[in-house]
């Protein structure tokens, strides 16, 4: 008694979410507005629907300076942008004059310690903002994992702004910048990309 023949089996290159070393992953990404920057960010800028961090030594030393024209872009675009916890009241000048809409744009200045987490993490999972930035000061793997997955559940992009320390902690942030001084320009380093290269460096001009 003869059998039916049996489907041939999938070649490994047809199974979905099989790693291949040799074929560049796709990136879907939003320009900072620095064009030399975005040359070396996989995708051309910061991960869409997922999380970025920027390390630097203190607040101050140019990091909104790095994503202004993003949140700007974003704005305009029509877009909502929430800022979380940030360490100064946002000066509304300097953001118009970035082409930040302000009616657009929502502070947030959670009164505990430990709220500002869980404020990134609803509004990153709300699903009604372009990009949601967030000053954190200290977070384990779950609670960044847990930001992670609400980036993608509410197609967000999340930048936590974190301080040197954070450095030797893992992450599964897409993308890791850390911010220097280097004869009073601002260095960028490229600590991890998915999908990219790490080790650049970009400075402001």
């Amino acid at each position: 008694m003869s059998s039916a023949p049996s489907a041939a089996a999938p070649r490994l290159d047809q199974i979905p979410g099989i790693w291949r070393g040799q074929r560049a992953l796709r990136v879907q990404a939003m320009p900072t507005g620095h064009a030399d920057l975005d040359r070396l960010l996989p995708g051309g800028g910061l991960p869409c629907n997922a999380l970025t961090e920027i390390l630097h030594p203190r607040p101050g030393v140019g990091e909104m300076g790095l994503i202004l024209p993003m949140l700007g872009h974003l704005t305009q675009a029509g877009s909502r942008v929430g800022l979380i916890a940030p360490p100064h009241v946002p000066y509304a000048p300097a953001l118009a004059r970035a082409s930040v809409v302000l009616p657009r744009l929502v502070v947030v200045d959670p009164p505990a310690s430990g709220e500002p987490l869980w404020c990134v993490e609803q509004m990153l999972r709300a699903g009604v903002f372009g990009a949601i930035v967030g000053w954190i000061r200290e977070a384990d793997m779950h609670a960044l994992r847990r930001l992670q997955l609400a980036a993608v559940t509410g197609h967000t992009i999340g930048v936590l702004m974190r301080p040197m320390a954070a450095e030797l902690q893992p992450s599964p942030a897409a993308l890791r910048l850390k911010l220097t001084r280097v004869e009073q320009r601002l260095d960028v380093e490229v600590l991890k990309a998915r999908g990219g290269r790490i080790g650049d460096h970009w400075q402001a001009a």
